[in-house]
């Protein structure tokens, strides 16, 4: 009995003692509830997106209208003989990619047979000659003697009408004596109407013998040229594009034997899209200068301003580059609708200034050519003006912070990686030039401002946004 006293004892001071420790802890939970203090309750704050802005400001600025093209030699001469015969002299450089100075032998043609025409048409000139001053000599001695011949035929009349009047009226002389003077007559007068005749026929056949004297010295400059002309000689500076001939081969007149090209003067055909050569090309007003002019105009492009121009050659743009001039318009293509201009190189500006490859035909280029000027346009990076023509600006809400805002822009002209702005833009709009990825008008943003430069530089990764919306790829 006692023992379970003692234990019942022990129980109650074990319950006491939980009771006294939890009394303390919950004493101790309300008094650190008492000393604390509800947190501060914050507003929800909006996302920023950080972008690069410029400034758009309004400027002049000069078209540059880009196009392409193959170099050409202005001379090429598809070199032909004239005469006929066998090669029996040739350059010895003659051959593919070699330059020959003008006036050099190229080949030689056998000139034998031409030789002996010449001599045979020497000849028949100095017969032709001679035959003409013996006519003209027996021209001046027979005109010397148709006097003499007119004075035997008056006598010879005179003697037989005096005959023929003795016979007749008194009766003196016979049949025989008048026969005899009439036949002295007769041949007074035969003789001189032969020598009449003689000398009417000598103007006749000395122009007959000059004729033939003309023929035979045509003949004989026939026979020059044509030994002249075996000798086949480089009309300029010639680099050589073909050659078709060897010695000891026999060539006719019209057959090509090389092709000669002179690298005095290079061109370059540049296709322009029509539009651009009808906005930008510039054109002299030549009308103004001399209204006299309009008199001989003709329906094409005559008045074509000669502005310099650079070309590049693409596969090393960074190195190579020349000066042209504009010289003229080619050709309207109706189907592509294009304008072909050509770009003029002359040879002393066909080396490159940079010591490297001179420009050389077959190099591919790319020729600039400057056109007019755009006035008041409002300059950006290509990319900062999406396909459809749209923009993103920062505009300040009520409060001042930027805020994304889409403009519709009128794009004067693209150039290169840059794109030019004539309306939708005012000057001091901020307009982005950081790539965007589903850009939603309205977006707060974070702009931070960089000059026009650096923006041509601007490469930046497109930002994501968790919120969807209508965005631009662009341009």
């Amino acid at each position: 009995m006692a023992r379970a006293k003692s234990i019942f004892s022990r129980v109650l001071k074990h319950l006491a003692a939980c009771v006294v420790f939890l009394g303390i802890g919950l004493l101790a939970k309300a008094g650190l509830e008492a000393l604390r203090k509800e947190p501060a309750q914050l507003a929800p704050s909006e996302p920023r997106l950080e972008v690069n802005v410029i400034e758009a400001t309004p400027e002049d600025v000069p078209v540059l209208i880009r196009g392409y093209g193959d170099v050409r030699a202005v001379d090429v001469l598809h070199l032909t003989p004239k005469v006929a015969g066998e090669v029996i002299e040739i350059h010895p450089r003659l051959d593919m990619g070699e330059v020959i100075p003008e006036g050099e032998l190229l080949f030689r043609i056998d000139p034998t047979d031409y030789e002996l025409a010449k001599a045979q048409a020497d000849a028949q000139v100095q017969r032709l000659e001679t035959t003409i001053a013996l006519l003209k000599e027996q021209y001046a001695t027979d005109k010397g003697r148709v006097n003499t011949y007119r004075r035997t035929m008056e006598l010879a009349q005179k003697e037989f009408e005096r005959d023929q009047k003795l016979y007749q009226d008194d009766q003196i002389g016979s049949d025989s004596m008048l026969s005899l003077a009439e036949i002295n007559y007769n041949k007074a007068r035969d003789a001189f109407d032969q020598v009449h005749q003689a000398i009417e026929l000598y103007p006749m056949r000395i122009r007959e013998a000059e004729s033939g004297l003309a023929a035979a010295q045509a003949q004989k400059r026939l026979a020059e040229v044509s030994i002249e002309r075996t000798e086949i000689r480089a009309p300029f500076n010639a680099r050589i594009k073909l050659v078709q001939v060897v010695l000891g081969q026999n060539v006719a007149p019209g057959a090509p034997v090389a092709v000669l090209a002179n690298d005095a003067a290079l061109e370059i055909s540049v296709s322009l899209d029509s539009r651009d050569a009808a906005a930008w090309l510039l054109f002299e007003d030549g009308a103004a200068e001399c209204p006299e002019a309009l008199d001989n105009a003709t329906a094409w492009f005559e008045n074509l301003k000669p502005v310099s121009c650079r070309i590049t050659w693409t596969d090393a743009a960074h190195k190579h580059h020349w000066v042209g001039t504009l010289a003229r318009v080619e050709r309207f293509d109706q189907m592509t609708r294009t304008v072909s201009v050509a770009v003029r190189v002359q040879g002393e500006n066909a080396r490159s200034p940079e010591g490297g490859l001179p420009l050389v035909e077959g190099m591919f280029c790319e020729v600039a050519i400057p056109g007019q000027t755009m006035e008041g346009v409002f300059r950006l990076p290509r990319w900062a003006v999406t396909f459809e023509d749209e923009a993103f600006v920062a505009v300040d809400d009520d409060q001042g912070r930027p805020r994304l805002e889409k403009r519709s822009v009128v794009v004067a002209r693209r150039q290169g990686e840059e794109v030019f702005v004539s309306d939708g833009l005012r000057p001091g709009d901020h307009v982005l030039v950081t790539r965007l990825a589903n850009p939603v008008p309205g977006l707060l943003l974070e702009c931070s401002r960089i000059a026009p430069d650096a923006a041509s530089l601007e490469r930046l990764e497109p930002n994501e946004s968790d919120d969807a919306g209508e965005g631009g790829e662009p341009a």
